[in-house]
Parts: structure tokens; C-alpha cells; sequence
């Protein structure tokens, strides 16, 4: 093997190395959790599959991860616009939005949109106040507040499978759009849109991904009522204890996410998706 093939391996191998060690080895332990505990054999995933609870769990985290998908990606889409194609005032700003929240822990941000969206939280008391609302809107401990505090974590994450389809656009093809008479919003729609749609991809699939381990934000601004995946898990296996369903569950995930993974990477080029 001659040096330059030999670069990437040395450059690749500490890596590979490590995330082998930090997640591959451990995940090994679950997977024979799963079929060890509390006797050998599969009957745990017979229970995962069969249990009405695990289901609506589970249809229950799918939900909620394709609305913060959605969201996440409109929101994003629109914020990469500005930081790409805006003014360079604009673009300072929209790029100290999306920085900033990289500084501020997941644990403060939930307790943050505690703070502003509970029964006496900021937006209640404030649209009490000026009379707008009779009774405070129950806008955490459901759905709801889960759905907002997931998204407003992932958005940043969005960004940038989006901006870098957007950077690699030819200015070019908009010139000629323009010069043959198409409006603005239809060289949005008909050339913009579907050129970047690539990255529009990419970023759906890492915000979906991301979601479905989400465990602070819907612990907290869920209250136990909007109960996920990852928090099932967690409850299974330091609550109950029940480490044979808990570790069943999380290897029914992975793999969920595997396939996932393997299909998108199957019809679309992992290169296009991120940009």
C-alpha cells in the first residue's frame, strides 16, 4: 500500500477507533441485555412488539419527531436565506442567532421556555395583564411545549446542511431565469427550491435523527405526560428496573434509525444531502 492510500487510514483510524470504543462496545452489552435478561432468549422483543404502551410510545415519538422535522427544517430554510443572500448587516446578525444557541446548555434552554411558557411563566402573565387572556394557556406539560423546546434546540442544526446547498448555488442559472421573464417568487419556487432540495434532505434527516434521542427537553416540558422513546428507555431501565425490555427498546430504535439511514443513503447521495 503505497503512502497516499495510507494517509486516509492513519488519519481515519484514531476515529473509527474511538467511536468503536465509545458506542459500538457498549451497544454490544445492550443488545445481549436485551436477550439475557431477565432469562435468555427474545421474549423481550415478543413484549416490546406486543405491549399497546411501547406502540404509543412509540407512534407518539414519531409524531412528535415529524412535526420538529417540519418545523425545524421551514425555520431553518428561511434563516439560512437571510445568512446567505441577505445584507452583510443581516448576515452578522442571523449568524450570531445561530451561534449563540450552541453556548447555552440543553438543560437551560428547556428550563427557559419553562420559565416563559408555565401557568405564572412570562407569556401568561403578560397577556393576562393586558387582558388578552381571561385564564392562563396550558402551553408545557403537553405536546405542545414539547414540540417548541425540541425545535428550538434543533433549528441551528438545520442550518447547515441547508447553507452549504444554498453557497454552492451558480448565480448563473438565476441571471438566465430573470433574463427569460421569471419572477422572483417563481425562481424561487421552480429553481431555487428544487436545487437545494439536497441539503433540505440532509437537514431532515439529522434533525429526525437528533429527535428521536431527545430525552431532557420532553422530560421537562413534557412533565411526564408526553412521554418519548429515549425517556421510556430510561424509565424501564433505572426506574422499574426492567433492563431486558429497556435494552430490547433501544436495539428496536437503532435499528428503526439504521434502515432509515440505509435507504436514504440507497436513493439519495450522501455528498448531495449534505450540500
Amino acid at each position: 500500500m503505497t503512502l497516499d492510500r495510507l494517509k486516509p487510514v492513519l488519519l481515519l483510524g484514531p476515529l473509527v477507533l474511538f467511536l468503536g470504543l465509545a458506542y459500538f462496545v457498549p451497544f454490544l452489552g445492550v443488545m445481549q441485555w436485551s436477550v439475557t435478561l431477565p432469562e435468555p432468549g427474545i421474549g423481550q422483543y415478543g413484549k416490546a412488539i406486543s405491549d399497546p404502551l411501547i406502540h404509543s410510545v412509540f407512534l407518539r415519538t414519531f409524531r412528535i419527531c415529524l412535526i420538529v422535522t417540519v418545523a425545524s427544517v421551514v425555520c431553518a430554510y428561511a434563516i439560512t436565506y437571510v445568512w446567505v443572500r441577505g445584507t452583510p448587516l443581516q448576515r452578522l446578525l442571523t449568524e450570531l442567532c445561530i451561534l449563540i444557541p450552541f453556548w447555552i446548555s440543553v438543560l437551560t434552554r428547556a428550563f427557559g421556555w419553562v420559565a416563559l411558557l408555565s401557568n405564572r411563566g412570562l407569556l401568561n402573565t403578560w397577556m393576562q395583564s393586558l387582558g388578552i387572556i381571561s385564564e392562563p394557556l396550558t402551553m408545557v406539560r403537553n405536546e405542545f411545549g414539547v414540540v417548541l423546546g425540541m425545535t428550538h434546540f434543533l433549528i441551528p442544526f438545520a442550518v447547515f446542511p441547508i447553507a452549504s446547498a444554498m453557497r454552492s448555488l451558480d448565480e448563473r442559472v438565476f441571471l438566465a431565469a430573470r433574463g427569460m421573464g421569471a419572477s422572483q417568487m417563481r425562481t424561487f419556487w421552480t429553481i431555487f427550491v428544487p436545487i437545494t432540495l439536497p441539503g433540505i434532505l440532509g437537514a431532515g434527516l439529522m434533525v429526525f435523527v437528533f429527535a428521536l434521542g431527545f430525552f431532557i427537553t420532553p422530560a421537562i416540558l413534557g412533565g411526564g405526560r408526553s412521554v418519548m422513546i429515549a425517556e421510556l428507555i430510561y424509565l424501564r431501565i433505572f426506574q422499574s428496573p426492567d433492563w431486558g425490555l429497556g435494552a430490547a427498546v433501544s436495539v428496536l430504535l437503532m435499528v428503526f434509525v439504521g434502515v432509515l439511514l440505509a435507504l436514504l443513503v440507497r436513493f439519495v447521495r450522501p455528498n448531495r444531502m449534505l450540500g
